[in-house]
């Protein structure tokens, strides 16, 4: 007797089966390689144009990136300031309290 036909049925009573319905969908997203239809969508270029394409995935925008490389030293030190965090300083006005209490009584 083999022991691998003793256990089939203690396999199938032990694996777990995944209830798929209609909600499934709603909470995932579609697990596709290949897009069979083309969608709009703007494709903007590194020197801030942009254009229509049909792409094969629904996506609202794509950008391309900026070669740094071809940047003058000014550019480029422009555009490494705007990727710093900006930070405001709270001005916290501190009042004088001046109040005395005792002339109202």
């Amino acid at each position: 007797m083999n022991i691998s036909s003793l256990l089939q049925p203690a396999r199938s009573a032990l694996s777990l089966h995944r209830k798929l319905n209609c909600w499934t969908t709603a909470i995932t997203k579609k697990h596709r390689k290949l897009y069979l239809n083309t969608f709009p969508v703007h494709l903007v270029l590194p020197d801030g144009s942009s254009i229509n394409i049909e792409y094969n995935e629904p996506r609202k925008i794509i950008t391309l990136p900026l070669d740094i490389e071809i940047l003058t030293e000014e550019q480029k030190r422009i555009r490494l300031e705007r990727r710093k965090v900006i930070t405001k300083a709270k001005i916290v006005e501190e009042y004088q309290d001046d109040f005395d209490e005792t002339q109202f009584y």
